[in-house]
């Protein structure tokens, strides 16, 4: 899994007043989970930008002022309601031996023959969550649907390997190809057609 560089400094305090002051100078409070107790930061809002506004996930090491570096990866974040900038974020802490949740995207490869037919392509779930120690996270679920014709579909138990884990039961369905409504018309059309003759 990728990983990205967050440069950040310890807060020392926590309370409402510290925690607007932040915001306030453009920066992102923010927590750190999964050592021996929680650690505050913050960071320029500008560091977050590859890491929030993508469809892509990532591991992060974050690089404090003190020089001390913590790999993790983000748990939970807050927005504000009306302005959209970011509030508060959690991050956890990765242990290489230890496994973690992440939601991944999905990726589809080939040309489904369905879609050359007329069908469209449908994207059932657009993210997947996966569990594995930080080392086999993937960047993405690649399904392949080279082989799909219309009304195909690919099932999460098909996406099953040894790295990782899907958190989701098998008969959920992940890619699929619909007939078009424009495919579906005309085969209507055609057996209005042909009852009529």
């Amino acid at each position: 899994m990728k990983s990205l560089t967050i440069k950040g400094s310890k807060r020392e305090s926590v309370g409402k007043a510290a925690t607007k002051a932040l915001r306030n100078a453009g920066r992102v409070p923010c927590v750190l989970y999964g050592g021996d107790e929680p650690m505050h930061f913050s960071a320029d809002e500008r560091e977050f930008k590859n890491l929030v506004y993508t469809p892509e996930t990532h591991t992060v090491v974050i690089e404090l002022e003190d020089g001390s570096k913590h790999e993790a990866i983000m748990q939970d974040i807050q927005f504000h309601p009306v302005t959209d900038r970011i509030l508060h974020i959690d991050f956890y802490r990765l242990f290489p031996d230890k496994e973690v949740t992440v939601a991944v995207p999905v990726e589809t490869e080939g040309v489904a023959p369905g879609i050359i037919k007329g069908g469209t392509m449908s994207k059932v779930l657009k993210k997947l969550k996966v569990r594995a120690i930080p080392a086999n996270l993937p960047d993405a679920v690649v399904v392949d649907i080279s082989k799909l014709d219309i009304g195909d579909k690919v099932y999460v138990s098909e996406l099953r390997n040894d790295k990782y884990k899907i958190l989701h039961p098998d008969n959920v369905v992940v890619v699929q190809v619909k007939m078009s409504r424009a495919a579906m018309k005309a085969k209507q059309d055609a057996l209005k057609a042909a009852k009529e003759a």
